[in-house]
């Protein structure tokens, strides 16, 4: 039972892992390409330009967080999960 309690935690936590690697990737990522655009000099003739309306973060379908919360409830009920990781877990699913 301890390897699988075990397994079922560190498959948690590397999902949660992954989340916030792939949030800060996202976020340095627009850091950069707004110093990319603070840094190009400006054209003595400008050219009006239209801004793209910035992209919508990736969000997790439904049938994903479902899903996700099904298999969270069933690691709760086995008692690999206590009641605060359960919840821990619970609100950075539905937050993504």
């Amino acid at each position: 039972m301890g390897l699988i309690r075990g397994m079922a935690r560190t498959a948690v936590v590397a999902g949660t892992a992954t989340a916030v690697s792939n949030r800060v990737s996202r976020r340095q990522a627009n850091r950069w390409s707004n110093q990319a655009a603070e840094a190009e000099p400006q054209q003595a003739d400008p050219q009006p330009q239209y801004a793209a309306p910035p992209p919508a973060p990736p969000r997790t379908d439904t049938n994903t967080k479902l899903a996700q919360l099904r298999e969270l409830g069933q690691l709760r009920e086995s008692g690999v999960l206590d009641d605060a990781e359960f919840e821990l877990q619970k609100s950075q699913i539905l937050n993504s």
